[in-house]
């Protein structure tokens, strides 16, 4: 089963799957919460519980721009809004006692844009730091490969993998903003960072094996050696990668709103990341390798 022989065709398929979130990202941007733009979170404790979306429906019905609400335990709501004057909180406030009986004030705060700048700029140097780190690591870890090839090359090709899944999983919540109103926040952040955790690990699995296989197979095409190591590998990949799908598919049906957005984008990443450490990292390692490796 040579699987190495469509790479240009698995290149293809990646480049079609980033393309529409590239265009919805440059054309929309993404839908930024309350963390990166500022705004106020209010936890209100009511008499008695209530609908989340009845709720969602009266906040927005009173003019505030709705960032996200989620449900605690003794009937308490924790809403996140975009940015109010104090004499518009209380207004919210009485309009939703009148509504819906007296209200308990938990908590009142507002998040500054400064803080979302902050919070903006070191996500990105997080990623850029992540990326920069794994391509030193790997060429290390892999510097007793045959010199007819390059430890670098391993690392450069797991950035790219990486940095699929990364546009991946942006463009598509570029989309998901757009038109399912989901929001980018630091959950967000938290779960790309750990998709890159993921995808790299899983790329190094493979990344091993070729490595194993090449002292082994001294003489035969980096290709053939390529392939046999994705092949011997996949199935530990797919097994591992369907465990962690199905625990977050059970969080995504019953975690709760709170976790909903997070859980699809750990949910997106995983599966781009088992895909691109074969179809990409792998293909490119290859590609790569047919090019200049001789």
């Amino acid at each position: 089963m040579d699987l190495l022989k469509y790479k240009l065709i698995y290149f293809l398929l990646s480049f079609l799957l980033i393309l529409p979130g590239v265009y919805f990202l440059a054309k929309d941007g993404l839908k930024l919460g309350i963390d990166f733009t500022g705004g106020v979170i209010l936890e209100y404790q009511f008499q008695k519980p209530i609908e989340v979306e009845q709720l969602k429906v009266s906040i927005i019905g009173q003019g505030a721009e709705l960032g996200q609400i989620s449900q605690s335990d003794n009937n308490t709501y924790l809403i996140k809004l975009k940015p109010l004057e104090q004499n518009q909180i209380n207004q919210l406030k009485n309009d939703l006692s009148e509504k819906y009986g007296p209200i308990e004030e938990k908590r009142v705060e507002s998040v500054g844009p400064v803080i979302g700048q902050e919070l903006t700029k070191k996500a990105i140097l997080s990623v850029l730091i992540a990326s920069l780190t794994i391509v030193v690591y790997i060429a290390y870890s892999f510097r007793k490969v045959p010199k007819t090839t390059s430890s670098w090359r391993f690392g450069a090709a797991a950035v790219v993998a990486l940095l699929h899944d990364v546009l991946v999983v942006v463009g598509i919540f570029a989309i998901l903003g757009k038109f399912f109103n989901a929001e980018v926040d630091t959950l967000f952040v938290t779960a790309l960072l750990t998709i890159i955790g993921f995808s790299v690990h899983d790329t190094i699995v493979v990344f091993d094996r070729i490595r194993e296989n090449l002292l082994k197979n001294i003489g035969r095409k980096f290709s053939e050696v390529a392939n046999i190591s994705v092949v011997q590998t996949l199935g530990r990949s797919l097994n591992t990668s369907l465990t962690v799908v199905f625990v977050l598919t059970a969080l995504l049906l019953f975690g709760g709103e709170t976790l909903r957005w997070f859980v699809v984008a750990l949910l997106v990443g995983v599966i781009s990341g088992t895909y691109s450490s074969i179809f990409n990292a792998t293909a490119l390692l290859v590609w790569w390798e047919e090019r200049l490796g001789h």
